[in-house]
């Protein structure tokens, strides 16, 4: 699978960043969750971005 990179809290890949993949689909990039009441599929997992990424790359016509 092809990443491209469409928004992020910082420029090292350690932090909260979205990806735009070649299925035209997004992936996330953000802290584990493990306390939260949940069933979550065992394929799955939670992760946790500000809300800000999110607000920044539909300003910047990003997705």
């Amino acid at each position: 699978m092809e990443l491209t990179r469409i928004a992020g809290s910082c420029e090292d890949g350690d932090c909260p960043t979205l990806y735009l993949t070649d299925r035209g689909t997004l992936a996330v990039q953000g802290e584990h969750l493990t306390e939260h009441r949940l069933q979550v599929p065992a394929h799955e997992t939670l992760v946790e971005i500000p809300i800000e990424l999110i607000r920044k790359a539909i300003r910047d016509n990003l997705i």
